[in-house]
């Protein structure tokens, strides 16, 4: 966004412009969203849609949550399902965004050492979580069988 300068007489400060057009793919989905929503059959099918493609979501995001992979992020996709048609889903997105933001917005302001000390440990503990969850899920102890591995060659 261009900020918009004002005369001098008018205040002093810079006033923003208007928002960007959204893009037609986003504008054609709340175009189907307000016909569906318009006839009550259609808003109740698709608050039941909605809910379960979300439930759905964030379970499978629960599940993966202690394994390794994307566990968080799709928690994250899930809640912005339900943002689509809950307000208190779009309020807890919101509020989820604005401390994601917020930290890494502090840790890109730190030092180098710092934000290595951060991945560092960062990576020590999904590291930590895989193995454990590697361990207890599947019941293969990794860390023994390199051990044994290095041990016997």
């Amino acid at each position: 966004m261009q900020p918009e300068r004002t005369e001098p007489g008018e205040g002093g400060g810079v006033a923003v412009s208007e928002r960007r057009e959204p893009p037609r793919w986003r504008r054609r989905i709340s175009t189907t969203l307000a016909l569906i929503r318009a006839n009550p059959t259609g808003r109740l099918a698709l608050k039941v849609v909605i809910g379960v493609l979300g439930a759905i979501v964030v379970s499978v995001g629960i599940v993966l949550i202690p394994l390794p992979g994307p566990g968080w992020l799709i928690v994250i996709a899930g809640l912005g399902i339900w943002a689509v048609e809950f307000h208190w889903a779009k309020r807890l997105l919101g509020f989820t965004r604005r401390h994601v933001q917020g930290w890494a917005a502090w840790v890109k302001g730190q030092s180098l050492g710092v934000r290595f000390v951060i991945g560092s440990v960062g990576i020590v503990f999904v590291g930590a979580v895989a193995l454990l969850s590697i361990r207890y899920s599947l019941g293969i102890d990794v860390i023994a069988q390199v051990l044994r591995y290095l041990a016997t060659n």
